[in-house]
Parts: C-alpha cells; structure tokens; sequence
C-alpha cells in the first residue's frame, strides 16, 4: 500500500470520521482560508488512484467514501516500517522501542500478560 502524504493524510482523516461525501462537503471542513475546490478535487482523484477512496456517481456529481478503513491503513503502514527498517522483525521493532525508552519494561510485561489473559479468554 502506497504511503499518504501530509495533505492527503487530512483528507482520508475527514473521510474515516464522517463517511461519504462529495468535494464541496469536504471543503467545508476545513478552516479558513479553504483549499480550492479544484486542488482538493485533484487530491481526492490521486487518493481514489492510489486506492484509498472511490466513488459513486450523481449525475455528474461523485461522492466519494472510504476504499480503505483507517485500521487496514495502520496495520499495513506498521507492516511496511518493521520490514523497512526492522528486517522485518517485529521483536527488532519492540527491541528498539523498549532501548530507545519508547515503552518500558514495566509497560512491555504488562503488554504481555494483558496478551495471555486475552488469549485465555478466546481458547476457553
């Protein structure tokens, strides 16, 4: 999966909160001075391209919704950063948090000992 860029990042945000809607609608959103209806016209045609909306047509109109959830976008970022720059290794990822001080030692037990419960819980 492709990565969003700052600009697009806003845009898919104001379209996982509130769900489908057509450029005018999404231009709304923001505060003012407002981006041009063609600039996010042409952002929202790149975001459709790259997968990440598509569309319904109105007439002439489009509204556009989500093509992928915020969650599936996530998952799939991490995925690439840990096999980017991780070796593709997630104990490597965990390792660095954990020696960069990002999550302690105490967190990261805690992490899995919530993990065993839940994994308990769905074997039961």
């Amino acid at each position: 999966m492709k990565k969003l860029t700052n600009k697009e990042s806003i845009i898919m945000e104001h379209f996982w909160e509130r769900g489908p809607m057509m450029v005018r609608e999404l231009r709304e959103l923001y505060a003012e001075p407002r981006p041009h209806v063609n600039t996010l016209s042409t952002l929202v045609r790149i975001l459709e391209t790259k997968g990440f909306l598509a569309h319904k047509a109105y007439g002439n109109t489009y509204q556009y919704y989500p093509a992928v959830t915020k969650d599936e976008y996530s998952r799939k970022s991490l995925n690439g950063v840990i096999s980017n720059y991780f070796n593709n290794s997630y104990l490597n990822a965990v390792s660095a948090l954990v020696c960069e001080e990002k999550i302690s030692l105490e967190e990261l037990k805690q992490l899995v000992e919530e993990l065993e419960r839940s994994k308990g819980e769905t074997v039961k």
